[in-house]
């Protein structure tokens, strides 16, 4: 009987050793111990939806707040989501926003322009005052936007006003990707990619492409962290319980203190987040 026991002992040993238990094998694993984490999730089935411009009615777009309030004075980062074929009536903003394409297609400019059709992966900003249009072409179509306070009100164009900024517009083709031996920020065993996007209000902007079958960890070492999925699909490990989270197309996670994400990309391509944050990171 014991030789029994001995030996069935040494086939689940033996099984495990080889990757049969692959939940424990998703799990990224951190040298480090974050005390009292403040990581967060949110999936993007959790969003909740309403009109973005309620006086435009049924014609409006729908909004899903992510974090913030674009109601109050606060940073706020939503997704807008727009019908195939919308277009907007010339507007200003109150504030600034800069903008991600996630899916579908955008166009962002001055009315007299020609349709520039932004693919997702694609990066926006619309300075506040000035007269623009937004229109959307596509079966779903859902940008990222995000400002630094808030209340985000559309305006009629007879209030546009002249400021300072200037409008960007980067094609997902126009991304230029660096990878760990042009940045400090990824390590060479991580294989990712990380492009630089905008660095405002002691803030940047970046993405980070994580590689198919990538398993590890970012480390993020500001007050601030917002990450959204733009493209592909992670597993998330919640340091608080060991919890793994599927997060999809608009999913997003957060710290507001030095933090640990770890992640694995076992989708069958590769992932790319949005960051928002004030302080460095480090993708192992």
């Amino acid at each position: 009987m014991i030789k029994k026991v001995i030996f069935l002992c040494f086939i689940i040993g033996s099984l495990n050793s080889c990757g049969v238990n692959t939940k424990e094998n998703t799990k990224p694993k951190s040298a480090e111990i974050i005390e009292n984490p403040t990581n967060k999730v949110l999936l993007s089935s959790e969003i909740q939806w309403e009109k973005l411009n309620p006086a435009r009615g049924n014609k409006s777009p729908q909004a899903g707040t992510i974090w913030g309030d674009r109601k109050a004075n606060v940073p706020t980062g939503f997704l807008a989501k727009f019908v195939d074929g919308f277009s907007s009536p010339p507007h200003i903003h109150n504030v600034t926003y800069r903008a991600v394409v996630i899916k579908g297609l955008v166009h962002n400019d001055d009315p007299n322009a020609e349709n520039m059709w932004m693919k997702p992966g694609s990066f926006w900003t619309q300075p506040l005052g000035e007269s623009h249009i937004t229109s959307a072409k596509g079966a779903e179509n859902i940008a990222l936007v995000e400002i630094d306070n808030g209340p985000y009100l559309v305006k009629p164009p007879s209030e546009a006003f002249e400021n300072e900024e200037k409008p960007i517009n980067i094609e997902a083709s126009n991304i230029i990707w660096l990878d760990h031996e042009k940045t400090s920020w990824l390590e060479s065993k991580s294989k990712a990619e990380m492009s630089f996007l905008l660095e405002s209000n002691g803030e940047r902007s970046l993405f980070i492409k994580l590689p198919k079958g990538y398993k590890g960890e970012i480390q993020t070492f500001g007050s601030v962290l917002h990450a959204v999925i733009i493209k592909g699909e992670l597993i998330y490990t919640m340091p608080q319980n060991e919890a793994l989270k599927t997060l999809d197309i608009g999913s997003y996670f957060s710290s507001t203190a030095k933090a640990i994400h770890s992640i694995s990309n076992e989708s069958e391509m590769e992932t790319i987040l949005y960051i928002r944050t004030n302080g460095d990171i480090k993708v192992k």
